[in-house]
C-alpha cells in the first residue's frame, strides 16, 4: 500500500522535472545563443570602424 503511494508520487511528479528540465534548457540555449550574437555583431563592429579610422586617416 505504500509502495504504491511512492510510485504514484513519483509518476506525479515526473512530468514536471521533465519539463523544467527541457524549459531550463531551452532558455540555456536562448541565452547562449544570444551572448555568441552579440560577441560576433561587437567583433564585426569593431573590425569596421578600424576600417573606417584607415579610410579616414589615409584621405586626411
Amino acid at each position: 500500500m505504500i509502495e504504491d503511494w511512492w510510485l504514484n508520487a513519483l509518476w506525479s511528479i515526473t512530468p514536471t522535472i521533465i519539463i523544467g528540465a527541457l524549459f531550463g534548457l531551452i532558455l540555456y540555449g536562448a541565452i547562449n545563443a544570444d551572448r555568441k550574437t552579440r560577441r560576433d555583431r561587437a567583433r564585426v563592429e569593431r573590425e569596421e570602424r578600424e576600417a573606417f579610422a584607415k579610410k579616414r586617416d589615409a584621405e586626411a
